[in-house]
């Protein structure tokens, strides 16, 4: 089972055990979790006490031990509404404090595919006239996946954001695709022009996304160096197929 998820919402690795060997185990008392789970006693308890206060497990008293049992695995939607709140309630503290910084970072590293996934996220979620690409090809599509590239656009369109993209021959069938969307253009170049790094323009931003076997993206926010970028877009639109 991948329990990735899981992680995401913020539990532990011992708590995540805790929670599937008690969904297995229907109810029990500590020591079959400790059994089973080959976690330390003390860990195993930590487990179930913040696993009660998240709302996840629960337990009844039977003399003098705690019978536990999971929740209903839907209880999780609660606990995802119940992190939103707060997290909602803590948002306009952060933004003050991002206002407070007088000089903003011009340039921003993202890492893995997480972090390139945040950087289209971010472009594509910008209030702009068009999103411009260039570069790219096989390497790229490979990395992330034809699916996760359909669903950017899926979102871009979704959010009104008209594209002009320069591919080249290896990724034509994926192009073609995209340019029966509405609001997109695609042309090509030759495949000599394939690469493994894309450059995205939207508005004052740029992005250079490198998909490596190690990916990461440079996202700049300047509208001088976006308006250079746009230029070379240009030249190789005109160029382009």
């Amino acid at each position: 089972m991948d329990t990735e998820i899981l992680e995401d919402l913020g539990l532990t690795q011992a708590e995540i055990k805790v929670y599937i060997k008690l969904l297995e185990l229907g109810s029990a008392t500590a020591g079959p979790i400790i059994d089973k789970s080959g976690l330390q006693n003390s860990v195993i308890h930590r487990a179930l006490n913040s696993l009660i206060e998240k709302g996840l497990i629960n337990f009844i008293k039977e003399g003098k031990r705690n019978i536990y049992q999971a929740t209903d695995p839907e209880n999780f939607y609660n606990f995802i509404k119940e992190k939103e709140r707060k997290f909602t309630k803590l948002l306009p503290e952060l933004k003050k404090k991002q206002l407070m910084s007088k000089e903003k970072e011009k340039a921003t590293i993202y890492k893995g595919k997480r972090g390139i996934n945040e950087i289209y996220n971010i472009l594509i979620n910008t209030k702009s006239k068009e999103y411009l690409t260039f570069g790219g090809g096989h390497q790229c599509e490979n990395l992330m996946g034809t699916s996760w590239w359909k669903s950017i656009h899926t979102k871009r369109i979704a959010n009104k954001l008209s594209s002009r993209q320069v591919f080249d021959e290896t990724v034509r069938d994926i192009g073609n695709k995209i340019n029966k969307r509405r609001t997109s253009k695609v042309r090509f170049l030759t495949k000599e022009f394939s690469q493994f790094q894309e450059t995205v323009i939207v508005g004052d931003l740029v992005a250079i996304n490198i998909f490596t076997e190690d990916p990461y993206g440079v996202l700049i926010k300047d509208k001088a160096v976006a308006d250079g970028y746009r230029k070379q877009f240009e030249i190789l639109w005109k160029k382009a197929k």
